[in-house]
């Protein structure tokens, strides 16, 4: 049996976003921002949630918006108790279609470092 090749395990590591064009149009993050605008119906709700500011969460949202070509956050107007935003039928099938590749993406990466250890050891 040959000698381990390092004291730690040697493993693959991946992470995934999605493009639109040739430009990014997000990763988890943002995909979780929208997750979190969906649940609590407020863009600065949802910056609170993740620790980040509202400027930046609408940035985000905007760039989104603009780079997909569709609007997947709808800012809603109101006076006092009013307003919020929601996710339109394009922001929520975008979000579950992420999760559902970030699931197959992480099965994959888990078949390749089985297979990584077996090449290490020479199978």
């Amino acid at each position: 049996m040959p000698k381990p090749l390092a004291r730690a395990p040697i493993t693959v590591q991946s992470s995934f976003w999605l493009m639109a064009g040739e430009e990014s149009l997000g990763g988890r993050g943002r995909i979780e921002l929208l997750e979190r605008i969906a649940e609590t119906g407020s863009i600065r709700q949802a910056a609170i949630c993740m620790g980040m500011s509202y400027r930046s969460a609408w940035g985000a949202v905007e760039l989104m918006n603009r780079r997909v070509g569709v609007t997947l956050v709808t800012r809603l107007t109101g006076g006092r108790g009013g307003g919020g935003a929601i996710l339109s039928a394009d922001g929520l099938a975008l979000v579950k279609a992420y999760r559902r590749l970030e699931a197959e993406h992480a099965r994959q990466v888990a078949r390749l470092n089985t297979r990584v250890q077996a090449l290490l050891q020479g199978e």
